[in-house]
């Protein structure tokens, strides 16, 4: 399993500036049927974390199945680097999924970064499939103020380049920074993104991925691999 405790943020620093040669902005899909959404949940002041992945119908959002997995972690929390403790984690939810989803949304930046090389980037590379991040807050980039009402958007300019977009998903309420991570454009990034977007700030596929691991954080759900029949009961 993928481990990066003891490399110091030079070293990450290094790694970040290595994968990033390896995103790409194109599309590799846009028939999708499936999409998923990872997060992390930790107790604080401990080395343990609790990762988990929703998987979601894609445009119809009905959950279909999750992973979810205990790992320990010593990288810290920095900002920009988010990948280093959180990225090993979800890569072993993502190991027991059985049939990949279609497109793999994080709770974080994409190339919306220092290095381009946010969560989703990160995990996207690592693992070669499409990746989005959807993050609460901004870490790098500029955008103009935008609407006040649900799907308002703004351009994120950053490096001089149009690379994401601050969204509103609800009227009257803080937006979300979408980006893409890997193999996905720009414009697709905000497009899939959309029907998502239901009655929450957060987008459906990681508001339930952080509902999924706290409920696991607290012991009321069990780690593995598990699937969701239609009315929503474990089978």
């Amino acid at each position: 399993m993928l481990n990066y405790d003891g490399t110091s943020l030079t070293e990450a620093t290094e790694i970040q500036n290595t994968l990033r040669h390896s995103v790409s902005l194109i599309t590799a899909n846009k028939n999708i049927s499936t999409i998923a959404g990872g997060d992390i949940s930790h107790n604080k002041d401990t080395d343990v974390v609790y990762a988990g992945i929703v998987i979601l119908s894609y445009p119809q959002m009905q959950l279909l199945s999750y992973s979810i997995v205990e790992a320990k972690t010593t990288f810290p929390y920095v900002p920009g680097f988010l990948g280093f403790r959180e990225v090993p984690s979800l890569l072993h939810a993502w190991k027991q999924i059985p049939t990949k989803p279609d497109l793999m949304i994080l709770d974080g930046q994409g190339v919306t970064h220092p290095r381009q090389m946010g969560i989703a980037s990160h995990f996207g590379v690592l693992t070669d499939h499409p990746s989005i991040g959807c993050a609460k807050n901004m870490l790098y980039g500029n955008y103009k103020p935008l609407g006040l009402t649900k799907f308002s958007s703004s351009e994120i300019i950053s490096q001089n380049e149009h690379m994401g977009y601050a969204v509103r998903t609800k009227n009257n309420v803080k937006p979300v920074y979408i980006s893409p991570g890997h193999k996905i454009s720009v414009a697709d990034s905000l497009e899939l993104i959309k029907p998502c977007i239901l009655k929450h700030r957060i987008p459906e596929p990681t508001r339930l991925a952080h509902e999924k691991v706290n409920l696991f954080r607290v012991g009321k759900l069990k780690a593995g691999y598990h699937t969701v029949n239609i009315q929503g009961e474990l089978f």
